[in-house]
C-alpha cells in the first residue's frame, strides 16, 4: 500500500513518536511517506517526506500541495495525526477520492457542530489507541462503531533494548521516580510534585527522588514549586532527552499524572524497562495497568492517594519488583510493534472499500 502520514507539529512529542514508529514499521513492507511542518519533526524520519507550511486548518496553498503529492505519488490512504491535519487531510482526500483515516491519541469529547464534519464527514475511519477513547467518540451519536478501530501502540522492544545501554547514566536517587513528557499543566507535574512532598513530609524518607524529563512552557513553574516545597535536591529536571531510555532503565517507579491522555508511549516504554507504574485514570492507562496487580491507578488531583501509592512502592522492594515484572509481561503480550502494524494495514484496507 501507499500510505501518507501528516504531522504538522511544532515540536517533538508523543504523537510524533508514534507517527515515526508506525511509519517506520509499515515502510518495511509498504510505500510510506510523510508531510511535515517543522524540521524538529521531519529530521526524525528516514523515509520520503515533504515539508509544507500547514499554517492553519484551512491553508489553501498547503491543501493544493497535498493534493498534488497525493496524485503524483498514487497515495492510497491518508493518515493525519494532529487535529489541524484532520481537516486538511480530509479535504485533500475528498478532492482526490482517497480515504482519510485520522489517528486520535487522546480522550477528547467532541462538543462542537463543526467537529462532525471533520471527524465523520471527511474521515473514512478513526484509529484510537484505547477503548476509552472509542467509548467517548461513540457518545457523539453520529460516529458509527465500525468506523472506529482500537489499535494499541506498539513498542519496538529490540530498539529499546539496544538504546537503553547507549549512554548509561548513574542512578539519580537510590529509589528513582520518573515522569516523562512535555512540561505543561495538563501533564500534572505540579500534582506529582505536591504529592511527592506530602509523602516526604509524612515519612521523612530520604532515599526517593523525582526525575521529570522533558521541556515545555511550564518548566520554570514546576521547578519553582519544587523549591518552594523544599525539594530542590529531590526533584531533577534533566530537560529533553533524545534518548530517554537509559533514564527509564535506571528508574524504579514511573508516574503518569496527566489530566488527559490517550495511552502514552512513555508509560508503555517505562513498563517494559522495569518500572512499577502509577497513573491517573486519564485515557487508556487502565488498558495497560490492572490496579493493584501490576501498578496503581488513581484520580487526578487526589494528592493523598498518589502519596500513598508512592509510599507503598518506595517502602516495599517486593511490591516494586512484583509490579515491575507483571507490567513488563503485559507489554510483551499486548503491545508488540508487529501486531500494531498488522492491524493498521488491515483497517486501512477495510476502509478503502467504503
Amino acid at each position: 500500500m501507499k500510505l501518507l502520514f501528516i504531522n504538522s507539529a511544532r515540536e517533538w512529542g508523543g504523537t510524533e513518536k508514534w507517527t515515526r514508529m508506525a511509519a517506520t514499521k509499515l515502510a518495511e513492507q509498504h510505500e510510506v511517506s510523510l508531510i511535515y511542518r517543522k524540521v524538529v519533526v521531519g529530521k526524525n524520519f528516514d523515509l520520503p517526506k515533504f515539508r509544507l507550511p500547514c499554517l492553519s486548518h484551512v491553508d489553501f496553498y498547503t491543501l493544493a500541495r497535498m493534493v498534488g503529492i497525493i496524485r503524483k505519488h498514487g497515495i492510497e490512504v491518508i493518515i493525519p495525526t494532529k487535529r489541524k491535519d484532520y481537516l486538511l487531510g480530509g479535504l485533500a482526500g475528498k478532492l482526490t477520492g482517497v480515504p482519510m483515516i485520522l489517528r486520535l491519541g487522546a480522550d477528547r469529547k467532541l462538543k462542537w457542530p463543526w467537529q462532525r464534519f471533520m471527524y465523520h464527514t471527511l474521515s473514512s475511519g478513526i484509529i484510537v489507541n484505547a477503548s476509552k477513547i472509542k467509548a467517548t467518540l461513540l457518545q457523539t451519536g453520529y460516529i458509527p462503531e465500525e468506523k472506529i478501530r482500537v489499535i494499541y501502540n506498539g513498542l519496538d522492544t529490540a530498539e529499546l533494548d539496544r538504546r537503553r545501554t547507549e549512554q548509561p547514566i548513574a542512578k539519580p536517587f537510590p529509589i528513582t521516580i520518573t515522569g516523562l513528557g512535555r512540561l505543561t499543566w495538563n501533564k500534572g507535574y505540579d500534582f506529582l510534585i505536591r504529592s511527592f512532598a506530602r509523602f516526604v513530609e509524612r515519612t521523612g524518607n530520604r532515599d526517593a527522588g523525582l526525575v521529570i524529563i522533558g521541556d515545555g512552557a511550564q518548566k520554570e513553574e514546576f521547578a519553582k514549586l519544587a523549591d518552594e516545597l523544599g525539594l530542590r535536591d529531590r526533584v531533577l529536571f534533566p530537560g529533553f532527552q533524545q534518548n530517554p531510555y537509559p533514564w527509564l532503565a535506571a528508574s524504579d517507579i514511573f508516574a503518569v499524572t496527566s489530566t488527559n491522555e490517550g495511552l502514552p508511549n512513555a508509560l508503555l516504554e517505562a513498563m517494559y524497562l522495569g518500572n512499577a507504574p502509577v497513573s491517573t485514570r486519564a485515557g487508556g492507562a487502565d488498558e495497560a495497568i490492572d490496579d493493584g496487580k501490576n501498578g496503581f491507578m488513581l484520580d487526578y488531583g487526589d494528592e493523598e492517594a498518589l502519596s500513598q501509592a508512592l509510599q507503598s512502592l518506595v517502602e516495599s522492594p517486593e511490591l516494586r519488583e512484583k509490579f515491575a515484572g507483571k507490567a513488563r509481561e503485559r507489554i510483551v503480550e499486548r503491545f508488540s510493534m508487529a501486531r500494531m502494524a498488522r492491524e493498521l494495514i488491515e483497517f486501512c484496507k477495510s476502509r478503502q472499500k467504503r
